[in-house]
């Protein structure tokens, strides 16, 4: 990469930098979505308690993901940061470094897999069918994890240098082939074994890895702003720890997001229900939660864009440039989030009824709950539009922690016990608790960004 192309993100309008860099990522994003969709839509046509065993698998995948996102993002943030001020040997010590922790985050989850699949999975359900559907994909998706640790990795180096299009192209292929397996293995179409949920864990961590060998031969193969190295390289503890200074929150941020379905089962499974209405209102929360990622994932690669950009000019020392990549991207994440709002409102039945399976009286009982549920819930996407800026700028400029306790209020501290609460009236009032968390997110958010635009902002020049 010349050092032009390198500088852009110091350099550019900020406008077309910022569409330059966001809408590969955007775009990567929206495959993404739709392959998990397009997931959870097969598995639910095979049959409705496929459906349930994943959607109870979920939060724990999201811990796994957690893992390989947020280490990636502590490596990202540093690397950016690095560039901007110019010291690239750090900056290819972080690179190198983050290629290694991928390996072993890999490591970490293949044990997990292996020993606590089936035990977290009953910690939910008591139905054999469930148990074993749900063992059965959690085990797989954990134990072949390397592709999704090692490709997420790739993609945030590339990204961190102002590469956007490698990286898409990277999560556009994985989805493909995730995509074009799923139907093929689940139902044993053509020279294929029909295999179920087997076959839909099979695909989605072959798309995974088919993604970071793509990413991985770039990245080594070309030549970039960054170099990766392990000839005679030892790892820095003060690396490590810079990394995991943004990293450590990242995970956090992310694993607390299946604390957050968890409990939400949790309660449903808790609540004065039927086994079946209370699998209705899983399958529903399960189907909200795939159906929400079309309008989130396209913001959460406008911070993929953003972020490097804030953090390029914060190391940088250019304050009128990062403010402005700020209110930019804020802008258009509360458009992406308003458009998503409306779909919600206006056809909740159209975009449930996907999930359908062959159980005429499932079908009715998803519907009749997740209507209202993706009515309440959307109220939340006006406040989380700024809520989610927030947090990727403090990211970006290395405030990990502030996005930290952000997810914390909004996905424990309040969302849970006003969810409970809540449901104590109706599980169809618990709902409002997600509108409750975010407003209440947004506001400390607010605090944090004035307390550092009194004292580390301000000690930017102005330019």
């Amino acid at each position: 990469m010349s050092e032009l192309t390198q500088n852009k993100m110091g350099t550019k309008p900020m406008l077309p930098l910022l569409l330059g860099m966001s809408l590969p990522a955007m775009f990567s994003m929206l495959i993404q979505a739709l392959y998990n969709v397009v997931d959870s839509i097969f598995v639910a046509s095979y049959s409705p308690l496929a459906l349930t065993a994943v959607s109870l698998a979920a939060p724990m995948q999201m811990v796994c993901i957690s893992f390989a996102v947020g280490t990636a993002v502590g490596v990202n943030s540093l690397i950016a940061r690095r560039l901007g001020a110019k010291n690239f040997k750090e900056a290819n010590a972080a690179a190198t470094t983050g290629v290694i922790l991928g390996m072993l985050n890999w490591a970490l989850f293949l044990v997990v897999g292996l020993l606590l699949s089936g035990a977290f999975i009953s910690m939910f359900t008591s139905d054999s069918q469930v148990l074993e559907y749900g063992t059965q994909y959690l085990s797989i998706v954990l134990c072949v994890s390397g592709g999704m640790m090692l490709g997420n990795m790739g993609e945030k180096i590339l990204q961190s240098t102002g590469n956007m299009i490698l990286p898409m192209l990277s999560q556009l292929l994985g989805a493909v082939i995730n995509i074009i397996f799923d139907p093929l293995l689940i139902f044993g179409i053509g020279p294929f074994p029909e295999m179920g949920v087997v076959g839909a864990a099979v695909a989605t961590v072959f798309g995974q890895i088919c993604g970071m060998v793509f990413i991985m031969i770039n990245l080594f193969a070309k030549k970039h702003a960054v170099k990766i190295s392990f000839k005679g390289f030892r790892m820095s503890g003060q690396v490590v720890k810079n990394i995991y200074a943004v990293g450590v929150p990242a995970i956090i941020m992310q694993s607390i997001g299946s604390v957050m379905v968890s409990g939400i089962n949790a309660i449903i499974s808790i609540a004065d229900v039927t086994r079946i209405t209370a699998n209705g209102y899983i399958n529903a929360f399960g189907a909200y939660f795939k159906l929400q990622s079309f309008v989130f994932m396209p913001v959460f690669g406008l911070t993929q864009g953003t972020s490097p950009i804030i953090g390029y000019n914060y190391g940088a020392r250019n304050k009128k440039r990062m403010y402005a990549a700020f209110r930019i991207a804020a802008v258009i994440a509360f458009s992406i989030l308003t458009a998503g709002f409306l779909v919600f409102q206006i056809a909740p039945e159209w975009i449930l009824s996907f999930f359908a399976s062959g159980d005429a009286e499932a079908n009715a009982l998803m519907l009749e709950v997740g209507k209202p549920a993706l009515r309440i819930i959307s109220l939340s996407f006006f406040f989380a539009a700024f809520g989610i800026m927030f947090s990727a700028l403090f990211q970006a400029v290395g405030k990990g922690v502030y996005s930290m306790i952000l997810s914390v209020l909004r996905q424990l501290v309040v969302l849970l016990p006003a969810a409970f609460l809540l449901s104590k009236l109706s599980l169809d009032v618990m709902w409002y608790a997600f509108p409750i968390a975010e407003i209440s997110a947004l506001g400390i958010a607010l605090i944090f960004f004035l307390r550092l635009r009194s004292h580390e902002f301000r000690m930017l020049d102005a330019q």
